[in-house]
């Protein structure tokens, strides 16, 4: 079987992307590999084994477009309106929290928010196959 390790995404700041990930999931750099013209660090918490790698070229000066092919990633927590309130008191700008049915069945519950560099997060209450 094949298991997910990571997922990468290109960053421009280093250090605010790493202080966004850390204060907003709890992610801390698990590794960092510097190179001539680009650094690799990869973040994670003891919550999953998945990582989340940062790249960051070097010579890039222009805000990444990120396209319409990346959709989102997301994390579960415990407490969805405790997160959704610490991340408006972050200054984070979460959109508002919805509940996501299907033949009057909960199957999420769940809010958005953007990283410093445009990237969709989606936050979930840990439920059903959310784990």
């Amino acid at each position: 079987m094949a298991k997910l390790v990571h997922m990468m995404i290109r960053v421009q700041d280093e250090a605010r992307s790493v202080a966004f990930y850390e204060h907003a999931f709890g992610l801390t750099v698990a590794e960092r590999l510097d190179f001539d013209d680009f650094t690799l660090v990869y973040l994670s918490n003891p919550e999953s084994p998945v990582e989340l790698e940062l790249t960051v070229n070097k010579d890039r000066t222009e805000p990444y477009s990120l396209g319409d092919g990346y959709g989102h990633v997301a994390f579960t927590v415990e407490n969805l309106e405790a997160e959704h309130k610490r991340f408006e008191e972050a200054g984070f700008a979460p959109r508002k929290i919805v509940d996501f049915e299907r033949h009057g069945k909960m199957l999420a519950r769940f809010f958005f928010v953007q990283d410093p560099d445009g990237y969709q997060i989606e936050v979930m209450q840990r439920h059903g196959r959310y784990q």
